[in-house]
């Protein structure tokens, strides 16, 4: 995991290398209205999921950060699970992707994708 952070959004860290890779991937689609929304939705082998995704809606609520020039959204219900979260991008040969690094899930599923 890196050790770059970012800043803190209410408890979220955006590491450097996410933030870098969020700036590429809009700079790609070329769109600079959109935020990267993180979010905890039901569902999954263990109650619980993330969702990442790109966003030009604005919730009643959003918690609304910046990182380095990338626009972080949490709604309102979401945030509390996510608070003191790390989100980070990791290129290895092994694997590629955004991971999240919760100290709030108690367990998690063995594919890594849901949490309770």
């Amino acid at each position: 995991m890196s050790t770059d952070t970012a800043q803190t959004a209410d408890g979220i860290i955006l590491t450097d290398m996410a933030a870098s890779k969020v700036k590429t991937l809009l700079e790609a689609e070329g769109r600079d209205d959109l935020a990267l929304r993180i979010a905890v939705q039901p569902g999954g082998c263990s109650g619980l999921r993330y969702q990442l995704f790109f966003d030009d809606r604005s919730l009643d609520g959003d918690v609304v950060k910046d990182f380095g020039g990338v626009g972080v959204v949490t709604d309102r219900m979401s945030a509390p699970y996510l608070s003191g979260a790390t989100i980070d991008f990791v290129d290895t040969i092994e694997k590629q992707g955004f991971t999240i690094d919760n100290p709030n899930a108690t367990g998690s599923c063995a594919c890594g994708d849901s949490f309770h």
